[in-house]
């Protein structure tokens, strides 16, 4: 086993003081988006015990007045990445668009998308347990021109 240079261990203290730097850096000033420098605010906070809990979801209404789940496997988008942009939805809801024809391009023999619905899901929380009853809001839609 050979031992670490002079040069070597310079190198690495370096890195690992530049490293420490940035996390520090990303951690006071940063934000979630900094990954993996970032202070994961998702990670260190909580919603007070009595706070309803949202469970956000996309859906579509089919020119057949079907309802279809825009998830994932129907569209390839993320949730989170529906999530992440929600206020430029809510600014511009023709950009739901974009889900409506990714659902079409993985479903080439379905009806076509005439209503595609940002919706959440606030489940009731009391004392930090689930009591089972929820309400749905829709917070952004998008139609298209019939």
């Amino acid at each position: 086993m050979e031992t670490l240079t002079t040069r070597g261990r310079a190198t690495r203290l370096a890195a690992t003081a530049l490293g420490l730097a940035v996390l520090l850096a990303g951690t006071a000033w940063g934000t979630d988006d900094h990954f993996p420098f970032g202070p994961f605010r998702m990670y260190s906070t909580s919603n007070p015990p009595n706070s309803p809990a949202p469970d956000t979801r996309v859906e579509g209404v089919d020119s057949t007045g079907a309802v279809v789940e825009l998830g994932e496997a129907a569209t390839g988008i993320r949730r989170a990445e529906i999530e992440g942009q929600q206020s430029r939805y809510a600014a511009d809801p023709e950009l739901l668009t974009e889900v409506a024809d990714a659902y079409a391009e993985r479903h080439p023999g379905a009806a076509e998308l005439v209503e595609v619905r940002i919706v959440v899901r606030w489940h009731g929380i009391r004392d930090g347990r689930p009591t089972g009853r929820w309400t749905d809001e829709t917070v952004v839609a998008w139609q298209a021109d019939r």
